[in-house]
């Protein structure tokens, strides 16, 4: 089992840049596929970009793709998220998300991933 924690979030202006970032305990890290997914008010969890095992294979949401960017250290046990130009609707709290499965059509549904980190709160002021 591996546990995901969160950091980095917090408030910044519109077309600003932040890094979030996501560590994970255990030694099996680049056994997990990883996920960022993120939940506005009043409006459900959804995808934001995942990435494979060996971090070669990226995968993003329309709405943030040019803009945000994930990658992984497997030496470290940490997955990023990088985003740039952001906006007002990009405020929700982000969440990253592993899974052991091999195998998964998308990896962009929320059953896709066993687990999850607690969260960090994204702000962004017009």
């Amino acid at each position: 089992q591996v546990q995901l924690v969160e950091s980095g979030g917090g408030l910044v202006q519109a077309g600003g840049s932040l890094r979030v970032s996501c560590a994970a305990s255990g030694r099996t890290f680049s056994s997990y596929r990883l996920g960022w997914f993120r939940q506005a008010p009043g409006k459900g969890r959804e995808f934001v970009a995942t990435i494979s095992r060996t971090g070669f294979s990226t995968d993003y949401a329309d709405s943030v793709k040019g803009r945000f960017t994930i990658s992984r250290d497997n030496a470290k046990n940490t997955v990023y998220l990088q985003m740039n130009s952001l906006k007002p609707e990009d405020t929700a709290v982000y969440y990253c998300a592993a899974s052991l499965s091999p195998y998964n059509d998308d990896w962009r549904g929320l059953d896709d991933y066993e687990y999850w980190g607690q969260g960090t709160q994204v702000t962004v002021s017009s």
